[in-house]
C-alpha cells in the first residue's frame, strides 16, 4: 500500500471517530452480510450435490430400464461418443464390446470392428463403408441392415435428439431373416400356385412363378389386380371365410384366368407380415380335373355304365321325390320292372358285344316310348324300370305296358344279325302296393316273377298274396340259416335195393328238417331258398360230413348216396369238400356214390368234367340222377363215364300198364348193360312196378314200396336185421 494511501485513510478514520459513536455501526453490517452470502454458497452447493446425486440415480434407474429391454440401446452425443448403452447392445457387438465406455467415438471403435473383419460388408471397401455408415448416423432415414461376421443380421434404427445427440436401436433379425430365406425358397419354386395379398386392401402384393404360368398374367399386372379380380362369383375373399383349415379345404372357389377361362380351386391360407405390411399368403390347388372326375365318378355310381341311364341308387332317390310329392294330391304312381325274356341265351349264342348292343338298343326304344318326365333305370343285366306319375287308376299303367312290351317286340338288326328279344312286366301302384321305393321295388319285383311264371311275354299286377308268399320265403331262409349253423338237419336214408336177391345194396341220403314249432319242413319248400341263396354250399357239405361218418358204421358192402347240387360245383372247393368229409370219417370211397343231375352237363364246363374226373380218381362212384329228363340225355353219357344211371320216377310210374315206359326202360337197361353201368329205378311203389322192372332186367330199385326215408337209428336196426342179427326181422326187405 503507498503512503498516500495510508494518510488518506487516517483522515477517514479521524473524520468517523469525530462523528461519535453512530460511526461503528457499519464494521457490523458487513460481518453480517458476508455472512449471510457464505450460507447462500452453501446451500447452492448443498442443491448442486443434491442434483447430481437424483440425476445419478436417475442415470441408473435408466440404465436398469433399458438393460431389460430386448432390443439393443445406444445414445451418442452430438459428436458421436458414447453416452449409454444397455446390456443387449453389448451381447449384439460382443466383439467389440470391450471398446465400449462414455465419451469413446462410435466411429472409433467402427474402425477397430472394420479392421477385425466385424463387418464382412466392408471387406476391400472400409472407408467407404465407414463413411457410408457414418453418414446414416448423423442423418437417419430409413431403417437398415447390418450383417455381422458370425452370420447374424442386425436392423438398425436411428433418431436424432433435440440436443443433436443421437439415440439407436438395434434388434437381432438373424431368425426373422432365415425364415424368409425359407418362404422365399417354399413361395418362389412352389409348384402350388402362391399369392400374397394386404390385408387391408386385398391388393395382390407377390406371387411365385407357377402362380404367373397358372393364371397366365404378368407379375406387373397381377400387383395391379386384387384378389376379387380373380373371383368368378364370390364376393368375400378367402381368408374372411369362417372356419379350420379342413373347411376351407373343403370349399371350392371358382377362378377367372387371363384367357377368361374357369377354373376350381381349394385355398389355404395363412396370415404372416410380407415387405412389413400385414398380409395374407394363399396357396391355390387347383382341383379343375379332381371335379370333373369326382363329377364323372358321382355320375357313374349313379348310373349305368353301358347305357347311360340311371341305376337302381338314382331311381330310389327319383322315386322318393316323386312319391313325396303324390302324398299331398289322389293322383298315384306307377312302378314298372321290365325283364327280357332268354336274354342270357343271346349272350350265349352270339355273344356278349352282341348282348350289350341289345341292351342299348332296348333302352333306347324305352326312352322314346316314354315322356320326358318319366323315369327310366337299369337295374340289373336284363332288367329295367319305368317310373311313371299323375295315373289316375291303374288301368293307365296298362296302356304304357302294352306299349313298352309292342316297343321291345320288334327285331333288332345287330352285327348282320336279327334278334327279336321278349319282355315281361311287373307292376307295382303307390301308394296302394307301397309308400316308399324300397317297399314299391319289392312288390313290383314279385309281380315280375308272377308275369314270367304265368306267361312270358305278358305284365302282371302286385298282389297282396304274393308279399305273403315272399315273406314266407324269407322266414324260411332266415331259420334254414339258423339250422345249419346250429346242426339241426339231419339225412334219413332210403334204401337201394338189389333187385335179383332183395338184398340192401346202399342208401340215399336225403336231408331232412325237424322244425322246432313247424315239424318236419318239406325239401321241396327249403331247397329252392337254399339254392337261390347260396346256403346250399354249406347245406350240402353238412349233409356229405354227415353222410359219411354214419356211412362208416355200416357194413362194408353198404354203400352212401348223396345228391350233389351244380351250385356246389361253381364253389370250387367241391374236391377238397369231398376228400376232407372222407378223411374225416375213415369211410372208404368206393363205399361213396355222388349223385349229380343233367342240368349240370348243360354248362359243358371243363371245370365241372375235371372235377368229376378228379372225384372218380379218388375211387369215388359217380351216378347221374333223374336219367331222361333233361334235353339231350344220351349225349351226356359219352361226356363222362358214369358207374349208375338212376331211371327218373316219371318212367315209373304205372309201369305195368304204359308200354311206352316199358319200351323206354328196356332201352336204358340195354344201355346200362352195354356200357356195364348198373340201372337204378326210382319211385317204386307198386308190386306190378317191381315185376315189370324185374322182368326188363333192371338191377335196382328205390321207392316206398320198400321203405321210406329213414334215421340212422333206424337204418343200423335194419342192417341188423338185414345180417340175421335179429330173428324177429326178415332178412331182406324184398320177397
Amino acid at each position: 500500500m503507498s503512503l498516500g494511501s495510508r494518510r488518506t485513510r487516517k483522515r477517514k478514520q479521524s473524520t468517523l471517530a469525530r462523528a461519535g459513536q453512530k460511526a461503528r455501526k457499519p464494521r457490523f453490517a458487513c460481518a453480517h452480510r458476508a455472512l449471510s452470502e457464505h450460507d447462500e454458497i452453501l446451500r447452492s452447493r448443498a442443491e448442486a450435490e443434491a442434483a447430481i446425486a437424483e440425476a445419478r440415480k436417475s442415470h441408473e434407474r435408466l440404465r436398469q430400464a433399458i438393460d431389460i429391454l430386448p432390443q439393443g440401446i445406444v445414445f451418442l452425443d452430438a459428436e458421436g461418443r458414447y453416452v449409454l448403452w444397455n446390456r443387449k447392445y453389448a451381447e449384439i457387438y460382443s466383439k467389440t464390446a470391450d471398446l465400449f465406455e462414455e465419451g469413446a467415438r462410435l466411429e472409433d471403435t467402427l474402425r477397430i470392428g472394420v479392421a477385425r473383419g466385424d463387418y464382412p460388408e466392408a471387406i476391400g471397401n472400409e472407408e467407404a463403408w465407414i463413411a457410408e455408415r457414418l453418414q446414416k448416423l448423423y442423418k437417419p432415414g430409413a431403417r437398415h441392415e447390418q450383417k455381422l461376421s458370425d452370420g447374424r443380421v442386425i436392423l438398425i434404427d436411428e433418431r436424432l435428439t433435440d440436443d443433436g445427440g443421437v439415440v439407436g436401436l438395434r434388434v437381432d433379425i438373424t431368425e426373422l431373416k432365415q425364415r424368409e430365406a425359407s418362404f422365399r425358397l417354399l413361395f418362389d419354386g412352389n409348384p402350388v400356385p402362391m399369392i400374397v395379398c394386404a390385408l387391408d386392401d386385398e391388393r395382390i402384393l407377390g406371387v411365385n412363378d407357377a402362380a404367373v404360368a397358372h393364371y397366365g398374367y404378368s407379375r406387373a399386372e397381377f400387383e395391379r389386380l386384387k384378389i376379387r379380380s380373380l373371383q368368378a362369383f364370390e364376393s368375400e375373399p378367402p381368408w374372411t371365410v369362417d372356419g379350420t383349415g379342413e373347411d376351407q379345404a373343403g370349399r371350392t372357389w371358382k377362378h377367372v384366368k387371363a384367357d377368361g377361362g374357369l377354373i376350381d380351386l381349394a385355398i389355404y391360407s395363412r396370415e404372416l407380415t410380407y415387405a412389413e405390411r400385414p398380409a395374407v399368403l394363399l396357396a391355390l390347388m387347383d382341383i379343375t380335373e379332381r371335379k370333373r372326375a369326382e363329377a364323372r365318378l358321382a355320375f357313374m355310381a349313379q348310373h349305368d355304365g353301358l347305357t347311360g341311364l340311371p341305376n337302381r341308387s338314382l331311381l330310389r332317390q327319383q322315386m322318393d321325390e316323386m312319391l313325396l310329392h303324390t302324398r299331398r294330391g289322389s293322383e298315384k304312381v306307377a312302378l314298372l320292372i321290365l325283364g327280357l325274356d332268354n336274354f342270357k341265351a343271346v349272350n350265349d349264342t352270339l355273344g356278349h358285344a352282341v348282348g350289350d348292343k341289345l341292351l342299348r338298343g332296348v333302352a333306347k326304344r324305352l326312352r322314346s316310348t316314354l315322356r320326358d318326365e318319366d323315369g327310366l333305370a337299369r337295374l340289373n343285366s336284363d332288367e329295367f324300370a319305368v317310373l311313371q306319375s299323375g295315373l289316375a287308376r291303374p288301368e293307365d299303367a296298362v296302356g304304357l305296358a302294352k306299349r313298352l312290351l309292342a316297343a321291345i317286340a320288334d327285331p333288332y338288326l345287330l352285327d348282320g344279325h336279327s334278334v327279336v328279344i321278349g319282355a315281361s312286366i311287373g307292376i307295382a301302384m303307390a301308394p296302394g302296393d307301397g309308400e316308399d321305393s324300397e317297399k314299391l321295388l319289392k312288390s313290383a319285383d314279385m309281380a315280375l316273377s308272377r308275369a314270367k311264371l304265368d306267361a312270358r311275354g305278358s305284365f302282371a299286377f302286385f298282389e297282396a298274396a304274393l308279399d305273403a308268399k315272399a315273406q314266407s320265403r324269407r322266414k324260411i331262409e332266415v331259420e334254414l340259416r339258423d339250422a345249419i349253423q346250429n346242426d339241426v338237419l339231419r339225412p334219413y336214408y332210403q334204401p337201394l335195393i338189389d333187385l335179383a336177391s332183395g338184398r340192401i345194396t346202399g342208401f340215399e341220403a336225403l336231408v331232412r328238417w325237424l322244425h322246432a314249432e313247424r315239424g318236419m319242413v318239406s325239401p321241396a319248400e327249403f331247397i329252392p331258398v337254399a339254392e337261390d341263396t347260396g346256403l346250399i354250399n354249406p347245406l350240402g357239405g353238412l349233409m356229405l360230413r354227415r353222410a359219411c361218418l354214419d356211412a362208416a358204421a355200416w357194413p362194408d358192402d353198404v354203400r352212401v348216396a348223396v345228391n350233389l347240387s351244380p351250385l356246389q360245383f361253381r364253389s370250387g372247393n367241391l374236391l377238397s369238400m369231398v376228400t376232407d368229409a372222407l378223411k374225416h370219417s375213415g369211410l372208404a370211397p368206393r363205399r361213396l356214390e355222388l349223385e349229380i343231375t343233367e342240368t349240370l352237363l348243360l354248362e359243358k364246363s371243363a371245370q365241372v368234367l375235371a372235377t368229376l374226373h378228379a372225384l372218380r380218381a379218388l375211387g369215388v362212384r359217380i351216378s347221374m340222377d333223374d336219367f331222361g329228363t333233361g334235353y339231350s340225355s344220351l349225349s351226356y353219357l359219352r361226356s363222362f363215364p358214369f358207374d349208375k344211371i338212376k331211371i327218373d320216377q316219371s318212367f315209373v310210374r304205372d309201369l305195368a300198364a304204359n308200354r311206352e315206359a316199358q319200351a323206354i326202360i328196356r332201352s336204358i337197361v340195354s344201355l346200362g348193360k352195354g356200357l356195364g353201368v348198373t340201372i337204378t329205378a326210382e319211385g317204386v311203389e307198386t308190386e306190378a312196378e317191381l315185376s315189370c322192372l324185374r322182368a326188363e332186367g333192371c338191377h335196382e330199385g328205390q321207392g316206398f314200396l320198400f321203405s321210406k326215408a329213414r334215421p340212422n337209428a333206424e337204418i343200423v336196426s335194419l342192417l341188423a336185421a338185414q345180417r340175421g342179427i335179429d330173428g324177429d326181422e326178415d332178412a331182406a326187405l324184398v320177397a
